[in-house]
C-alpha cells in the first residue's frame, strides 16, 4: 500500500463512472494526459490493464469490477469525513446526487424534487437510478447511490430510514365512469377491470395481498411500470387503478380522475427514505435528505 498513491484510485473511480478518459479528466478537472499517466501507473502497480478500450468506451476488467465497490466505499467515507470540516453551500456546490428510485413512482414524485433542487442549487446535478431492493445496502455503502426512496424493505443497522408520504389506499376512475353512478363497495370494485403498476414482472400489488387475505381476487387487465402511465390509462378507459392517496391527488389534479375509497380497511402504504450511516453527518447528504423530506415528509 505504501507504494500506491491513493489519488490513483480517484482516477480509477472517475474512469469507471464516466466510461472514458476524456470525460473522466473533465470531471476531475485534470488534463487528459495527466489522467492517462495516472492510469498507466496504476496498471503497472496492480499488474492489470484495468480497462480495455472498446471504441470510445473504456470497459473495466474483472479486477476493476472487483475493486470498484471497496474503492468507492473508501472514497465516500473519506469525503464524508472531510466534508464535515466545512458546510455544504448549495449555491456554489457542483455535487452530483444519485437517487435510487424505481420506475413505478419516478414520474409521479421526481419532477417536483428535481425542480426544487435545480432552483436552490443551480450547480448541482441530480439523477435517478433503478435499484434492486436486495442490493440497497451495498449500493449506498459503495457510494453508487446517495439515497434511496422506496417502500418499506428489510434493511441493515447501518441503513437509517425515514418515513415519507403515501397514505391510505384509494382508487381512481375516469371522470363520468359508469361505476360512479352505482353504489360503491367491494363488489363494485371487483366487477371492474384493473391496472397494476409494478417494476416486477409477475408480483402482485399491496392491494392484491389484502384481497387474498379475504379469499378474493380482482381482474388485472394491464400491467405497466409507472403510476403516471397507469393514471393516464385510467383517464382514457374504464379501468381502475389503486394507489396511495397522496399520489392519487397529484395525478388527479392533472388528469381529472375521480378518487374513490379503497373498499377494504388496510394499513397505509408509505414510502421511505434510506441512506448509509457513513453519510449521516455529511452536510451535502443531509441537505438532500432535508429537501426530500420537505416535499414528501409524512404527516404526523
Amino acid at each position: 500500500l505504501g507504494k500506491i498513491d491513493l489519488n490513483l484510485f480517484v482516477v480509477l473511480e472517475a474512469i469507471f463512472t464516466e466510461g472514458n478518459i476524456t470525460q473522466a479528466s473533465k470531471s476531475l478537472n485534470l488534463t487528459q494526459p495527466a489522467v492517462s499517466h495516472a492510469l498507466a501507473r496504476l496498471r503497472q502497480l496492480l499488474n492489470d490493464p484495468l480497462f480495455v478500450r472498446d471504441g470510445h468506451k473504456m470497459v473495466p476488467t474483472a479486477l476493476t469490477r472487483q475493486l470498484i465497490g471497496p474503492v468507492r466505499a473508501g472514497l465516500r467515507e473519506m469525503t464524508g469525513v472531510l466534508s464535515q470540516l466545512d458546510d455544504f453551500d448549495p449555491k456554489t456546490s457542483r455535487r452530483h446526487f444519485r437517487i435510487g428510485l424505481r420506475h413505478t413512482i419516478e414520474s409521479t414524485i421526481f419532477p417536483s424534487l428535481a425542480t426544487l433542487i435545480c432552483d436552490e442549487a443551480q450547480g448541482v446535478e441530480i439523477s435517478t437510478h433503478h435499484h434492486d431492493r436486495e442490493t440497497i445496502q451495498s449500493a449506498l455503502a459503495a457510494g453508487e447511490l446517495d439515497v434511496v426512496i422506496d417502500i418499506l424493505v428489510s434493511s441493515a443497522p447501518d441503513i437509517p430510514l425515514r418515513r415519507l408520504y403515501g397514505g391510505k389506499l384509494v382508487v381512481i376512475a375516469r371522470k363520468d365512469h359508469p361505476v360512479l353512478r352505482e353504489p360503491w363497495g367491494l363488489e363494485a370494485y371487483l366487477a371492474q377491470d384493473h391496472i397494476l403498476a409494478s417494476s416486477r414482472k409477475s408480483a402482485l400489488g399491496y392491494e392484491d395481498q389484502a384481497l387474498q387475505e379475504i379469499g378474493r381476487q380482482r381482474r388485472i387487465r394491464v400491467r405497466c411500470q409507472g403510476q403516471w402511465t397507469a393514471s393516464r390509462l385510467v383517464a382514457s378507459s374504464d379501468m381502475l387503478f389503486t394507489l396511495p392517496e397522496r399520489f392519487a391527488e397529484t395525478v388527479g389534479r392533472q388528469l381529472g380522475n375521480q378518487i374513490l375509497p379503497f373498499p377494504l380497511d388496510v394499513p397505509p402504504a408509505h414510502l421511505f427514505l434510506y441512506w448509509h450511516s457513513n453519510a449521516e453527518h455529511d452536510p451535502a447528504n443531509r441537505w438532500l435528505r432535508e429537501k426530500i423530506t420537505q416535499l414528501y415528509g409524512a404527516e404526523g
